[in-house]
């Protein structure tokens, strides 16, 4: 029996998770994305604990241009907060999405603000 698209994006990110894991120096990068809006958390695994956040619908952030252009604008304004809080390095997630279209945007965004990984 074929797997529905939600049961098969859960077997992807349970995949993913074996390998990726946040610490307070290298946190994790974790995208959500739902048909309007894209949140980015940087997560501590090992506290269990959302060391800071950012989504489109925060008041900052201009929700200007298509969505790819806001999951952009998400990720620079993850990268201003991130460097506020001294962290350089993140590993990222994507939390069984492709990377392709607004999950990309939100990487090349986070890049472009001076997150590396």
């Amino acid at each position: 029996m074929a797997l529905t698209k939600v049961e098969s994006r859960a077997r992807i990110k349970s995949r993913v998770r074996k390998s990726i894991f946040g610490t307070a120096e290298v946190p994790r990068l974790s995208v959500f994305r739902s048909n309007k809006e894209i949140y980015g958390q940087l997560i501590n695994d090992l506290d269990g604990k959302t060391l800071l956040s950012a989504s489109s619908m925060d008041k900052s952030i201009e929700k200007t241009g298509n969505k790819s252009d806001v999951a952009k604008a998400v990720g620079k304004a993850l990268a201003e907060k991130a460097k506020e809080a001294g962290i350089e390095r993140v590993a990222f997630d994507r939390n069984g999405y492709l990377y392709h279209g607004r999950v990309k945007s939100l990487a090349d965004g986070a890049r472009e603000g001076g997150l590396k990984f």
